[in-house]
């Protein structure tokens, strides 16, 4: 028997990740915390009135993978159009609200999965216990909210500026008015645009309570450097074990944050959706365009969400040993062709012309069959 098939912590315990102990929560039949799949959600940027609109780009974040949505509601019009984008789509909805407590109350009896809110933001004692009770009702859990650019005044003139004890700090203070209102289906995020800022708070925060995290470092950019400073950032919390739920804040498509942070949970071992391509940076022995392969791939393969490994190297220096680790691998040779990889065993030879839409039929074949295997193996039990 293989050593794989072993307990992987005897056989590569360098690549463990100890998850900090949380408890779990519901969001709208999602779990969040605990021994859950860590899960990733965005956020719609379109006018939530316009429902067409928001229902549209939330299905396309649903076909990208998202677990959960959130849908901003400052006004009357988003939480009557909510209703309706509750009813049209699958995945659960977080409604995104600030200050009015009466969205939040709309946002519950709507049909939200969660109220993103912070309690004491919202006026009175009273006005927090109606929408506590709300969300209580409905079947809603909350997220508390803290942002390092909007922290309240008392803090600011305590610590003199945005800070990981100010943070933790607000944190807390929104969760004991929870607490005291005996509601413990809440999760807590402490963002901040400045990725050091954002670490340390949540270790901190890591330390304090024992609520699920939503990570995320805040308007963390465009595309290129907003990646970048997420994948520094979460990266580093979710390395140590800390985080149950994600989002990647991208000035970029929503779906765009969703494939990010799958991308970001993959290659940490986390979550396994879709396929991870294993790819060189190509030189002067590549056998093959690989930069513009693997652009190909990656755009032909997006609409897979089987767990698959596909290595593509250009040459045979790398490619036997990266192919080795893989599903399937394609390794550049000469005079056009290359060797295909079949479960870390070569198997065939292939043109270059013929090359991408082999792989593709490969892949697609090969999640067919896993699909079958899961959706047999749920039928079985």
């Amino acid at each position: 028997m293989s050593d794989l098939s072993k307990d992987p912590r005897s056989v590569r315990p360098w690549r463990m990740i100890d998850r900090r102990k949380s408890r779990k929560i519901n969001v709208g039949g999602v779990e969040v915390g605990g021994d859950a799949p860590i899960t990733v959600q965005t956020m719609t940027n379109t006018p939530t009135a316009d429902a067409a609109a928001t229902i549209d780009q939330i299905k396309r974040c649903e076909e990208a993978g998202a677990d959960l949505v959130r849908v901003s509601c400052p006004d009357e019009d988003s939480t009557a159009a909510f209703k309706t984008i509750v009813k049209e789509t699958s995945v659960p909805l977080i409604a995104d609200i600030h200050f009015h407590y009466q969205r939040g109350i709309e946002a519950a009896v709507a049909g939200a999965a969660c109220l993103r809110i912070n309690p004491g933001n919202i006026g009175s004692m009273d006005r927090v216990k109606e929408v506590v009770q709300a969300a209580r009702d409905h079947g809603c859990a909350i997220r508390i909210g803290v942002n390092a650019g909007s922290l309240e005044r008392h803090l600011l003139e305590k610590y003199g500026e945005p800070c990981p004890e100010a943070m933790v700090e607000s944190a807390l203070d929104h969760a004991r008015i929870l607490e005291d209102l005996d509601f413990q289906n809440y999760k807590i995020s402490v963002k901040a645009s400045d990725a050091f800022l954002t670490v340390a708070a949540y270790q901190q925060l890591s330390e304090a309570t024992d609520a699920p995290l939503h990570l995320g470092v805040t308007e963390a950019g465009g595309q290129r450097i907003g990646t970048v400073k997420s994948s520094i950032g979460m990266g580093s919390l979710l390395w140590a074990g800390i985080g149950d739920t994600i989002r990647v804040s991208l000035s970029a498509e929503p779906e765009e944050e969703v494939r990010v942070g799958f991308d970001i949970l993959k290659s940490l071992g986390l979550r396994t959706r879709g396929v991870n391509i294993i790819a060189c940076p190509s030189c002067a022995r590549q056998g093959f365009d690989v930069i513009r392969t693997v652009e190909t791939l990656e755009n032909r393969l997006a609409h897979i969400s089987e767990p698959i490994s596909l290595s593509i190297i250009g040459c045979v220096v790398n490619g036997p040993g990266e192919a080795l680790m893989t599903d399937l691998g394609f390794t550049g040779g000469g005079a056009g062709r290359g060797k295909m990889y079949v479960s870390g065993r070569p198997d065939h030879n292939v043109s270059n012309e013929e090359m991408v839409e082999h792989i593709v039929e490969m892949v697609e074949a090969r999640a067919a069959e896993l699909k079958a295997e899961r959706e047999n193996g749920v039928a079985a039990e």
